[in-house]
């Protein structure tokens, strides 16, 4: 690190016109990075998706596209049984059917099948599947048509309505809002925390470094999108915690630099003492992200491999950033921008020095204590159910949430909005199978050109329970078992690609842990000297991300505070991907922080040889470095969590819940109440694995800060 830290500011002009050209044209190229990131959740080799994929070449409609429903409720003394009722309705759907070319429509009377009436024959409902369009709203131009069309239309003075998983998602999604809007938020609350850090203009320095970072991360991704599919979400993670992670690492080094100029260092000495030391933890820091976040990348998922290799730019850029430009911009400007001048501050921090002290006193105490509260907090992930939202989940407050709630009130069953749709050669074969199938409401061979192409015909199975429910999942699975010796058939629809998702990501989850535990143990053994200590930062690592997850399925699944804190209705199910993703995040971003206090610990353990004061020097020092860092990462998930995308918004929450926890209970009380119990054992390292690791137990690595000559 030191003979990296003479190069860059040997080449100071070269680092910064570097830099600036990449930002350049990570800016100017920003637009089209957002226009060239995918939406398509591919499967490839997954029964549900290659049976929606023929469906869809086939159909040209449905596959993993739920349909659009149609739907009314005549007065009391009316039924849709009679004539006149019939016509008009039947006048609606046909209209709905000429502003729709090549949908394919299923509907009363045209299809004679009691399934389609209800509520006594108060209520019916069609099925319109019109043709998916690219982007991340496939009915964007049908849903519009079909509710113009539909509108002021009346079945015996009812009015029609229009519901349907794509319009119920849709309403909840809301507006459409930039990445660039997210990036504001985040923003403006991170220079609000060091604003107050600093109380100087260096408060902007931190704020420069993430922008160079996520700019020329956005210039890469852009490239990455040239080889291959990157989703949509990566843009507001390489935004978002682009943000939190590259102010992380520029706050730590930029800390320490003015904490060598408080004992006395001479400007560039402090830039070179501040990059051998904290320099060295954020280097270790940002390897160990990207390792977690590089884990995705096994996941036989596409669209989970685009967000590991997006992930992976996020902290490898912000630690190129952080330890080229930062060190340049401090040795060239670092004093001026301690404008307005004040009298130099302690870097210890008293109230963490009491915290510390408190911990290091009683700590069987307060390691039972935060183990209990973590446990509580997590035990909710006993319940979590993984799938798409319930059909009764979303919103009624709008004409599409009301119409829902209107069909579920008549006794339509939750998986008419969310067909299983089984393509077969031998429809007959089909429905007798389906027909006496447990947990199968409705079995529906509709004819015609809509259902039939060559010789194959569509099949509909309607699943009494919700099909993301566990009984739903358990029902599709017996559809799936009970045609599975039927010649040319396959079983398709969302419900289905849905059960193939889960299978997919959680079957190698196996995989995913081991290359993370084994590749992030082997770098903080490297980087703490010590093999207990990394042991025992995965441990509670684990036990914060199960805290995150518990309350995040209390908020989202279960619903508590749902209404409050986000103004729309729980999911009633976490989406199958986010705890995947959120475990590859979380775990190198806690870690982050567990090196940053252990690193110091580890310093002050090498100059006393006292644990417990290693402890307490080590919180001192990094405790309010810690505290703002999380803060800042949690103010820009804060603002992850308003993006109108649910699937997102889940993601979000958990995250930040992630951060908090972390910051408060796991590495302010936990981790220090431990490393106090296991005091001496806490710097073991078998010569073995000293020698693999080219390090050697109880000694250092690197010289002492050049400050020390002024101390």
């Amino acid at each position: 690190m030191g003979t990296w830290t003479e190069w860059v500011l040997r080449y100071r002009k070269t680092v910064v016109l570097f830099w600036l050209v990449l930002t350049a044209l990570g800016g100017a190229l920003a637009g089209r990075t957002v226009d060239a990131l995918g939406f398509e959740f591919a499967l490839p080799g997954q029964p549900g998706y290659e049976a929606n994929r023929e469906i869809l070449q086939r159909f040209g409609t449905g596959g993993p596209y739920d349909p659009l429903v149609l739907t009314v409720t005549v007065p009391p003394d009316r039924s849709l049984r009679e004539p006149q009722t019939q016509q008009e309705f039947s006048a609606v759907v046909e209209r709905a059917r000429a502003a729709l070319p090549g949908a394919r429509v299923l509907a009363y009377p045209g299809t004679d099948d009691p399934a389609l009436l209800a509520d006594g024959g108060r209520t019916t409902f069609a099925l319109v599947y019109p043709r998916p369009v690219p982007g991340p709203d496939p009915y964007a131009r049908a849903l519009s048509v079909l509710e113009s069309v539909t509108g002021g239309a009346t079945v015996a003075g009812a009015p029609a309505q229009v519901t349907g998983i794509e319009a119920l998602t849709t309403a909840t999604d809301g507006s459409d809002r930039g990445v660039l809007v997210e990036v504001l938020l985040g923003a403006g609350g991170a220079l609000v925390v060091l604003a107050l850090v600093f109380a100087s203009l260096l408060a902007g320095v931190p704020l420069l470094v993430a922008t160079v970072s996520i700019l020329t991360s956005f210039l890469c991704l852009l490239g990455l999108t040239t080889v291959t599919e990157v989703s949509f979400v990566v843009q507001y993670l390489v935004a978002l915690i682009g943000l939190g992670v590259a102010i992380d690492y520029a706050l730590l080094i930029v800390m320490r630099w003015r904490e060598e100029r408080v004992h006395g260092a001479e400007n560039v000495d402090a830039v070179r003492a501040a990059m051998l030391t904290a320099g060295r933890s954020v280097v270790f820091s940002g390897v160990t992200v990207a390792v977690s976040l590089a884990a995705l990348i096994v996941v036989p998922v596409p669209f989970m491999r685009g967000i590991g290799y997006g992930g992976l730019l996020i902290p490898l850029l912000s630690v190129a950033v952080a330890t080229t430009l930062l060190p340049v911009l401090l040795a060239r400007l670092g004093p001026r921008l301690e404008w307005p001048r004040r009298a130099p501050r302690d870097p210890r921090s008293a109230r963490w020095a009491r915290i510390a002290t408190a911990v290091t006193r009683r700590p069987v105490l307060a390691a039972t204590a935060a183990t209990i509260l973590l446990l509580a907090l997590a035990a909710p992930v006993l319940t979590l159910r993984l799938g798409s939202p319930a059909v009764g989940s979303y919103p009624t407050g709008d004409a599409a949430g009301r119409a829902n709630a209107t069909l579920a009130d008549a006794g339509v069953p939750p998986g008419a909005l969310r067909p299983v749709e089984v393509l077969s050669t031998d429809p007959d074969a089909v429905v007798q199978r389906l027909s006496d199938l447990p947990g199968v409401a409705a079995v529906l061979a509709p004819t015609g050109a809509d259902w039939q192409v060559a010789d194959s015909t569509l099949v509909q199975a309607w699943t009494a329970a919700d099909p993301a429910s566990s009984a739903g999942v358990a029902t599709v699975d017996r559809i799936r078992s009970a045609v599975a010796d039927i010649p040319g058939t396959r079983v398709g629809g969302s419900a289905a690609e849905d059960i193939d998702l889960v299978s997919a990501l959680y079957d190698s989850a196996p995989i995913v842990l081991s290359v993370i535990v084994v590749l992030t143990l082997l770098l903080l053994a490297r980087a703490l000297r010590s093999v207990v200590l990394p042991i025992k930062a995965l441990l509670l690592n684990v036990v914060s991300i199960g805290a995150a997850y518990g309350v995040t399925v209390l908020i989202w699944q279960h619903g508590w505070l749902t209404q409050v804190l986000f103004g729309t209705e729980p999911s009633g199910a976490i989406t199958a991907w986010v705890p995947i993703a959120v475990f590859a995040f979380l775990f190198g971003l806690s870690m982050d922080y567990e090196l940053f206090i252990l690193a110091r610990m580890r310093e002050e353990y090498d100059r006393h040889r006292s644990t417990t004061r290693a402890v307490v020097d080590g919180i001192s020092y990094t405790g309010r470095l810690v505290t703002s860092a999380s803060l800042i990462l949690f103010l820009a998930f804060v603002a992850l969590s308003t993006v109108p995308t649910v699937e997102v918004r889940i993601l979000a929450t958990a995250l930040a819940l992630g951060i908090a926890i972390d910051a408060v209970v796991v590495r302010g009380v936990l981790a220090p109440a431990l490393v106090t119990l296991l005091d001496r054992a806490n710097w073991w390292l078998p010569a073995p694995l000293a020698r693999l690791l080219r390090t050697a137990p109880e000694q250092r690595t690197e010289p002492e800060p050049v400050s020390t000559i002024h101390r």
